[in-house]
């Protein structure tokens, strides 16, 4: 009985302590968009698509820091067309994001 009551108080711990971290986490998050005047709201949809593109970009950016690199591999991407409609793609999830969380500009 003690082992049951030590494990489901061993659970409630590591589940508080997650609870605590993703909320420091998304505040985190939240702080940076506020500070990089990135947002999910926009007027109108074609603002939207710009917010979007930018997340694409900043996912590149932030998945290969070294600019050295990213460049030199942006003139092999730029000819490959499999690499062209992944990135249409990339784009295409953020709007559905952007636009979902604008109710789809049906205010």
């Amino acid at each position: 009985m003690i082992k049951y009551i030590s494990a489901i108080g061993l659970l409630f711990l590591v589940f508080a302590a997650g609870t605590a971290f993703v909320a420091a986490s998304q505040n985190k998050e939240q702080e940076s968009a506020q500070n990089n005047g990135l947002t999910l709201i926009t007027e109108t949809p074609e603002e939207g698509f710009a917010v979007a593109v930018q997340l694409a970009r900043k996912g590149v950016t932030t998945t290969q820091p070294d600019k050295d690199v990213l460049f030199t591999l942006r003139d092999v991407y730029s000819k490959d067309p499999d690499a062209l409609i992944a990135s249409s793609q990339v784009i295409a999830i953020h709007y559905q994001t952007v636009a979902a969380a604008n109710n789809y500009w049906r205010n």
